[in-house]
């Protein structure tokens, strides 16, 4: 991870804190002035050859799993009333000990308002009635004939960061207790303007109330525009079956909206002339603001991002060279750029976007950077392409009732200190 035998004072800077100008490392790297990473082939000569090149290995598995070395990768788990509401229960995909875009399906988020429900795929019916045509029912098989389309888009819950939208101090945990409640996966499924258009919407029908088959029935209402120009009625994801966690055995994708409003374990789509102010966006998923008066139906998730590598609770290993890293996305589109601080939003260079760019999904950027030693503060901003801007915290804070935690998509500050601590800071 890191290059400690570059010499600082010969590379070329693009902003303060030690960024770096991605061209002129990538062009001392291949003057072979960066060198330090590859095995120097003498020493690949001189190494004990390990027991497991000298015996045969496992036989062949049905299902494959992680390295069990790899076992301490999970999620987080956040049971904020286990005493009284256990079932109600979150978990955090652990974004620091990932890399990449696309979110292991046994590590996507979870928030379950009544716990997950075991749902016998032969009995599920998915229902589109109200104000149609031709009411129908669907069964899973029935639903295995349609043509489908795959797609990758992340999901959001509405209160991902609460932590640090509503705590007076900054809370010390990693990136899947602070920013976990986001996960990106290759959807595949059906296009909901399919079925509606073969259940024939009536002219009056303009908001469809969508329902799940948990306990609670969390049900939410959805303009009808949005369902027919993007809505997914997914059924695999990153080309399996849909994890149950995740709404076995279908679940609607609303690309961009808040977490919430993809409805798991889908099992009604009622056709109204107008929101029915459910339980869920009547109190649960409104916004209370600076002045006491409250928003509802706030669909999109707003443009953010986060630095994964280096973040809170990991340690350098000591000055030299690092590559910060990290995730960006927006709920209107794709994000435009991402730029990075390393002297606490004094100055800003601008990140190298892993591409494609995709809408309504996670991009991963990247920018080198030569750390000196030095206490900073490192963070990154992201713009989306309709310009709009993550906001400072003081700026997000301004705008909402010191007890709102939905939508928070504030500047991530870490503070990297000299003893080489990454922290969770405000400013």
């Amino acid at each position: 991870m890191t290059r400690s035998d570059i010499d600082g004072a010969a590379l070329e800077y693009a902003a303060g804190g030690g960024l770096l100008s991605r061209r002129a490392l990538l062009a001392s790297a291949a003057a072979g002035t960066a060198a330090g990473l590859a095995l120097p082939g003498a020493a690949r000569a001189e190494a004990e050859i390990p027991e497991w090149t000298r015996t045969a290995g496992a036989r062949a598995r049905g299902y494959g799993m992680p390295a069990a070395a790899e076992s301490a990768v999970q999620r987080a788990i956040i049971e904020p009333w286990q005493d009284v509401a256990p079932a109600f229960s979150l978990s955090g995909t652990p974004h620091h000990r990932l890399r990449g875009t696309i979110t292991p399906s046994g590590l996507h988020f979870e928030v379950h308002h009544g716990g997950r429900p075991d749902i016998d795929p032969a009995r599920h019916r998915l229902m589109i009635h109200g104000l149609v045509e031709r009411p129908l029912q669907f069964s899973r098989d029935a639903l295995e004939r349609y043509p489908m389309v795959t797609a990758t888009h992340f999901l959001e819950c509405a209160g991902n960061s609460l932590f640090n939208a509503v705590m007076p101090e900054p809370m010390q945990a990693g990136c899947d207790m602070l920013h976990g409640l986001l996960s990106n996966t290759e959807w595949t499924g059906i296009p909901l303007r399919v079925l509606m258009e073969e259940a024939g919407v009536k002219p009056e029908g303009k908001w469809v109330v969508a329902a799940g088959a948990d306990g609670p029935s969390l049900a939410r209402s959805i303009p009808m525009e949005k369902v027919m120009s993007d809505g997914m009625l997914a059924l695999y994801q990153n080309g399996e079956r849909i994890r149950p966690e995740q709404g076995y055995p279908m679940r609607l994708l609303l690309p961009g909206f808040e977490g919430n409003m993809n409805i798991k374990w889908l099992t009604s789509l009622w056709v109204t002339e107008a929101p029915v102010h459910t339980k869920d966006e009547s109190g649960e998923y409104t916004e209370i603001l600076a002045d006491g008066s409250s928003v509802q139906f706030t669909f999109a998730m707003g443009v953010k991002s986060f630095i994964t590598h280096p973040s809170s609770t990991m340690t350098m290993s000591g000055a030299g060279y690092y590559e910060i890293s990290g995730l960006a996305w927006t709920g209107a589109g794709k994000v435009a750029k991402v730029e990075v601080s390393a002297d606490g939003g004094q100055s800003w260079a601008e990140a190298a976007l892993a591409g494609p760019v995709r809408p309504q999904a996670l991009t991963r950027f990247s920018l080198p950077w030569h750390w000196d030693g030095s206490p900073l503060v490192l963070m990154s901003r992201a713009t989306d392409e309709t310009g709009a801007v993550q906001p400072a915290r003081a700026d997000w804070k301004a705008r909402y009732h010191a007890s709102n935690f939905l939508h928070y998509n504030a500047i991530q500050p870490w503070q990297i200190t000299a003893e080489g601590a990454v922290q969770n800071v405000y400013l």
